[in-house]
C-alpha cells in the first residue's frame, strides 16, 4: 500500500524516475556548462553570463548605430534631393 502511493506520487517506480532525473541532470550540466555557468560559484557564473549578454547587447546596439549612420549620410540627402525634386514638378 505504501509503494502504491510512493509509486503514484513519483508518477512510475522508483529505480525508473531515479534514472530519469539522473539523465536529465547530466543533460541540464551540460547545457549549463556550455553556457558557461559552473557549479561551484553560480551565483558568480550567472552574474557573468548576465554581464557578457548585456554587453554583447550594447555592442550590437553600436554594431547598428554605425550602420545607421553610415546608410543615413546617403540615403537622407538623397531622399531630400529627390523630395525637392518632386515638389517641383507638382
Amino acid at each position: 500500500m505504501a509503494d502504491d502511493g510512493l509509486r503514484r506520487f513519483l508518477g512510475g517506480s522508483p529505480l525508473a524516475i531515479l534514472i530519469k532525473l539522473a539523465l536529465l541532470s547530466i543533460l541540464v550540466g551540460f547545457v549549463l556548462t556550455v553556457i558557461g555557468l559552473d557549479p561551484r560559484n553560480i551565483l558568480w557564473s550567472i552574474e557573468a553570463l548576465i554581464r557578457s549578454v548585456f554587453n554583447l547587447g550594447f555592442e550590437a546596439f553600436e554594431w547598428l548605430w554605425r550602420y545607421l549612420l553610415l546608410g543615413a549620410v546617403i540615403v537622407i540627402p538623397i531622399w531630400l534631393i529627390m523630395r525637392l525634386v518632386q515638389s517641383r514638378k507638382t
